[in-house]
């Protein structure tokens, strides 16, 4: 199968062979603040990752101000429980005014700033700030007409595929390059909060890749940082992940989200997981030329006069390399030293 082309974002070439591009989602864990909100990307600054994503949505653009059982999560949820989903929703949004100094100091910063717009309105909005992607919620991936508009500024998309089925994907590829998208990304994606590690099923990302022929990488809402960093490992070229200032502080997505500390991990890890993923290889590297000249071999280990015997009590197996062989010691016991021999001299044929 062909390797799909990398796609650019921002100033980054995302696909393989890349440094993965990790996006740090804030989503609700401003917890209302604006400040906050700045803190976060202040700290995602430090971390390494390239990208920080917001979600623009208001309440009344993602849902409508309903308690019927249908608008509710369901009591048992463990983040959610029992929650109105407009509740919620009005939480966890990112006001949109917050929209212009959080991108400008995205910028300032280094990072690429992006959203996942939840309507029309939205995808207006983020045209007006210049956005560099759009991102497609998993959740929205079956709202094609959304993904067309999206798909029609011509911007790269990154499109999570939780729940999806194949048939879905599909679709939702065609409606963004019906749009005029040319650069898509897929995450592969488990849209549980939290999501456990054995739902993940990573074999996912190649399964991706080989269908659709682009780039693929991954959506992750599990507990630490295990789960994304072995995604490169099966060819994950991007990695989202929540973040938050401390879990300890709260708010609608901290439960699975990253700590700075833990992020600026995730980079350097899911880094050297991609360079670690070589292609097979045998015999000593370069770098292993120091200690292949620690092998075993026979040396001299007592000083010999010419006449002696070669026994078990003048010649060893010991390292480091420049003997003989360790198992010719069959064939050069008994043997007579053909002259003097010094303590720690590698045993050679012309010697004996």
């Amino acid at each position: 199968m062909r390797i799909p082309d990398a796609i650019t974002i921002g100033e980054h070439r995302v696909g393989p062979g890349e440094r993965p591009f990790v996006i740090a989602e804030m989503s609700g864990n401003h917890n209302g603040s604006l400040d906050r909100a700045l803190e976060i990307v202040d700290a995602i600054a430090g971390t390494g990752a390239q990208a920080v994503k917001l979600q623009t949505y208001r309440a009344d653009t993602i849902t409508i101000d309903a308690d019927g059982p249908a608008f509710r999560i369901r009591d048992d949820h463990g983040l959610w429980g029992g929650r109105n989903l407009y509740q919620l929703y009005e939480q966890a949004h990112t006001p949109w005014e917050w929209h212009e100094p959080l991108f400008a100091r995205a910028r300032a910063h280094g990072l690429v700033p992006f959203s996942s717009p939840f309507d029309p309105t939205a995808v207006e909005l983020l045209e007006s700030l210049d956005a560099a992607a759009y991102k497609v919620a998993s959740a929205e991936l079956v709202d094609l007409p959304l993904i067309r508009r999206m798909g029609a500024t011509g911007r790269p998309m990154v499109m999570s595929t939780g729940m999806a089925t194949l048939g879905e994907i599909d679709a939702a590829l065609t409606a963004a390059r019906d749009g005029g998208a040319t650069e898509i990304v897929l995450l592969a994606c488990t849209a549980s909060y939290p999501a456990q590690p054995q739902d993940a099923n990573l074999q996912t990302i190649p399964a991706l890749r080989e269908a659709f022929g682009v780039p693929v990488g991954l959506s992750d809402h599990t507990y630490g940082i295990g789960v994304a960093v072995a995604s490169v490992a099966m060819g994950a070229v991007a990695i989202e992940k929540h973040v938050t200032l401390r879990r300890d502080d709260g708010g609608v997505d901290s439960d699975f989200s990253l700590e700075p500390g833990e992020l600026a991990a995730l980079c350097r890890e899911s880094d050297a997981a991609r360079l670690a993923m070589g292609p097979a290889r045998f015999g000593p590297r370069e770098s292993e030329r120091d200690t292949l000249a620690l092998r075993r071999s026979l040396f001299v280990v007592a000083d010999v006069a010419a006449g002696e015997k070669v026994t078990e009590a003048n010649v060893r197996s010991i390292r480091p390399a420049g003997g003989l062989a360790t198992d010719t010691i069959g064939t050069v016991l008994g043997r007579t030293f053909t002259r003097d021999v010094e303590r720690g001299t590698p045993l050679t044929w012309d010697l004996i």
